[in-house]
């Protein structure tokens, strides 16, 4: 079994920071991308940022130059760190891996329960 555990949501005042974190566990042979995706209400879910085995990234045109994402492959751990918040990031906030199990020659989508992001004053 594989999981991803989302942890570092919260309310933040416009402008603030968050940093979400996405640690992925069980029985893992490899993780090839990982990334954050969002729903606000009413919304489709949307890509954030991914960042691949090799460090190269991919942002949303809506993200760029506020969003960081890097991971930590030793701990297999992603991290999205969030500045200059505004009231359009509230959404729940998705974590996503490409990991093959040990028990499979396959690599799956896995996806994380989700953390609540509300950017509020």
């Amino acid at each position: 079994q594989v999981q991803l555990v989302e942890s570092g949501g919260g309310l933040v005042q416009p402008g603030g920071s968050l940093r979400l974190s996405c640690a992925a566990s069980g029985s893992i042979f490899s993780i090839n991308a990982m990334g954050w995706y969002r729903q606000a209400p009413g919304k489709e879910r949307e890509l954030v940022a991914t960042i691949r085995g090799s460090g190269s990234t991919n942002y949303a045109d809506s993200v760029k130059g506020r969003f960081t994402i890097s991971r930590d492959n030793a701990k297999n751990t992603v991290y999205l760190q969030m500045n200059s918040l505004n009231s359009d990031d509230t959404a729940v906030y998705y974590c996503n891996g490409e990991i093959r199990p040990r028990d499979s020659p396959y690599i799956y989508s896995y996806w994380g329960q989700g953390t609540q992001v509300t950017v509020s004053s």
